[in-house]
């Protein structure tokens, strides 16, 4: 794949076993921090089987900077929890890695092969089906967004989850036309039992639920997700963000 450069640092992505594996070479500092960050959870939205971060090539020159990899497992850590793993060849980087208390979430190994078996070996990521629509800037697009979600729950056979995840796909389409000038990207996956709905947009900003000088006669679309949803949040990513909610039975509407 072609590199990606950002300032001083540049980051390379190939798949080996089912896995991105990123190469970055330069400097990790304030300000290629948020860059690598992004870079990797927008590698691990597209849900590969794992995330493999080969640092032997980083030059670091404050250890606190290591904790980017945390940060960014902290992320994916609810979704799409794909595992992210460090490498490197250099005793000394995996040590200042521990020493930073990143290993305790992010283990680190020595080849990209070490850490494909270890992933091998736990089973790697849980089937998952998955469904995707790009979709346009325009208010038909709320329409649109429901039928999707309704039409693959159905084929999946999981109706009882129809209800919320329409309600969820409003929410988060109508945010992306009133607060961007996106066109919203839905997607849609199941692992059986829970739902998953996600929609990216262009914009930077975080989704985040407004505090009111007053209670509101209508709670926000945003409100109504955080009450309906297990669980809800922002991925970050180079070009924009993606705002996703799980759901499980306990949400059927």
């Amino acid at each position: 794949m072609t590199p990606e450069a950002f300032c001083t640092l540049t980051i390379t992505a190939d798949v080996v076993r089912g896995a991105v594996v990123l190469t970055a070479d330069g400097v990790l500092d304030s300000s290629t921090y948020q860059t690598l960050r992004d870079v990797i959870i927008k590698a691990a939205l597209d849900e590969p089987d794992a995330i493999v971060v080969d640092v032997a090539w980083l030059a670091v020159p404050a250890e606190s900077a290591w904790v980017v990899f945390t940060s960014a497992r902290w992320h994916v850590g609810a979704w799409p929890n794909v595992p992210i793993m460090l490498v490197s060849g250099h005793p000394a980087a995996r040590s200042a890695i521990t020493r930073a208390g990143v290993a305790r979430y992010v283990p680190v190994f020595s080849t990209v092969d070490e850490a494909l078996d270890t992933l091998a070996a736990i089973g790697g990521t849980p089937t998952r089906r998955r469904a995707r629509a790009s979709l346009h800037a325009s208010v038909s697009s709320v329409a649109q967004s429901r039928e999707f979600v309704e039409g693959w729950l159905t084929a999946w056979n999981q109706p009882d989850m129809v209800a919320a995840a329409k309600v969820i796909v409003t929410a988060f389409v109508e945010n992306v036309l009133q607060h961007t000038e996106s066109a919203p990207c839905v997607r849609l996956e199941s692992d059986g039992i829970r739902v998953t709905v996600a929609v990216s947009d262009t914009s930077h900003t975080p989704a985040a639920i407004c505090e009111l000088p007053a209670p509101a006669e209508f709670p926000s679309g945003l409100q109504v997700i955080g009450t309906l949803s297990q669980v809800w949040g922002n991925a970050p990513t180079p070009s924009g963000k993606t705002v996703w909610a799980v759901i499980g039975p306990e949400n059927r509407l």
